[in-house]
């Protein structure tokens, strides 16, 4: 159908849609991070050990990750509107009932469950499907904004927390991140639409209004059926392996580990939240960038960098722990640019790989994987650091995992060997019988 006259620049609604997203991704974010300020307490007022908050820290991570593809086909279903305040909701109750735990299966139910689950559903599928729905052009750059705000908002907001729960104690770390998540509601229900189309537009820098296509009425059905197509398809394994080593470098080792990583070599908890949020502020700017230029550079050759170097920079942490503060704040400025990067590539060649329509499930099954990464080694990591007393040996595994990455990406997308074969000996014989 065509439109009418488009708007143009910031005056379409894609951008207050896409500001309202930052938003909610930034909060939903920074509550998943927040464990990490919260190890330490945990193990001096319970005696917890380390292996013990991280199965609870590895079980949110999952969920965050597995409930993603779901998340899209409801938010099909039922709307985008109803399903950020509800995941907003439960966010807010679940992390305030977390102040009111003293045994670990408390931990494991309210902060691995309830809190994962709230989080699984305002993860990096959101924005995926926001930039797949409101912006025919512009989308890499969108992705990679609403990308930073996911990963700034795990860390810019660990000073603040990390100073509350040394001078307030753990607990107020908890009432003020559920506040941050109930403030959020009235704003998404306001602002919060499905589609262009129900304003009767077409999508920023598009010419035609896009009319919501006819789905299956079961939400689970219709990611599962997404699933057994991905599975059939080289692409998404190779997309889901590279995004799960993302997941295990990042979220699950330097997001949860890195404060108490700091702590054992004498850095104050406080300080090392800092050097978290100065990732988190690089990371904005990174992200972004990369956002750009996914728009007009080969994704693959994009994430066969960004997996390079992040593993020369986990192989170099160590080292860094054993030199001058300023060795680790140089780290952390190069990691924090490469923090997420990784998000508009790969849903880029999600889209190149599946169509734009089936994007953004697509993307749901492949971020799983990245969350299944972080689990692992959220629990990897705890476990290497209980029974060895050091971090050292999970940091620099991570780090060959990312040079492993970078060897993987740069078949998504490429007929496989064999496929080159037989085309090859097709050709001669098509050849000789010619």
């Amino acid at each position: 159908m065509q439109s009418p006259p488009a708007r143009s620049g910031l005056s379409h609604p894609a951008w207050i849609i896409a500001a309202i997203t930052f938003a909610v991704l930034l909060v939903g974010a920074g509550i998943r991070a927040t464990p990490g300020v919260l190890i330490v307490p945990f193990k001096q007022e319970f005696g917890w050990s380390t292996a013990t908050i991280s199965a609870a820290i590895a079980i949110n991570i999952l969920l965050y990750g597995l409930l993603g593809p779901f998340a899209v086909a409801i938010m099909e279903f039922c709307g985008l509107r109803k399903t950020v305040c509800t995941a907003l909701a439960v966010l807010a109750g679940g992390v305030a009932l977390t102040a009111t735990i003293s045994k670990p299966w408390q931990l494991m139910f309210l902060w691995g469950f309830v809190v994962g689950s709230g989080t699984g559903m305002i993860a990096l599928v959101l924005g995926a499907t926001i930039a797949t729905r409101w912006f025919a052009k512009q989308r890499g750059l969108v992705m990679g904004l609403l990308t930073a705000s996911s990963a700034t908002g795990q860390l810019v907001f660990l000073p603040l927390l990390a100073w509350l729960a040394q001078n307030l104690g753990w607990r107020s770390v908890s009432f003020t991140v559920a506040g941050a998540a109930a403030c959020l509601i009235p704003a998404v229900a306001l602002l919060l639409r499905d589609r262009p189309a129900d304003l009767g537009l077409p999508p920023y820098g598009g010419t035609t209004i896009e009319p919501a296509p006819t789905l299956a009425k079961n939400p689970a059905a219709r990611a599962l059926l997404a699933l057994r197509h991905g599975a059939r398809s080289r692409d998404f394994w190779l997309l889901a392996s590279s995004f799960f080593v993302c997941g295990a470098s990042t979220n699950g080792l330097i997001g949860t580990h890195l404060i108490p990583a700091c702590v054992d070599h004498g850095i104050p908890e406080v300080r090392a939240a800092g050097l978290l949020a100065i990732m988190g502020i690089f990371d904005f700017f990174g992200t972004s960038a990369s956002g750009w230029l996914t728009d007009r550079v080969d994704s693959r050759r994009l994430l066969f960098w960004y997996y390079f170097l992040r593993g020369l920079s986990l192989i170099y942490l160590p080292f860094a722990f054993n030199g001058t503060f300023y060795g680790l704040s140089l780290f952390t400025i190069f990691y924090g640019l490469d923090w997420i990067a990784t998000v508009p590539p790969t849903l880029r060649l999600a889209e190149t790989c599946f169509g734009r329509e089936n994007a953004a499930l697509m993307f749901g099954w492949i971020a799983a994987s990245h969350q299944i990464g972080a689990a692992f080694a959220a629990w990897a990591a705890g476990a290497l650091r209980t029974d060895t007393g050091s971090y050292v040996s999970a940091f620099i595994s991570a780090g060959i995992l990312c040079v492993f990455a970078a060897m993987m990406v740069g078949s998504i997308g490429r007929p496989s060997f064999l496929k080159k074969r037989s085309k090859k000996l097709l050709g001669a014989v098509a050849d000789s019988q010619t």
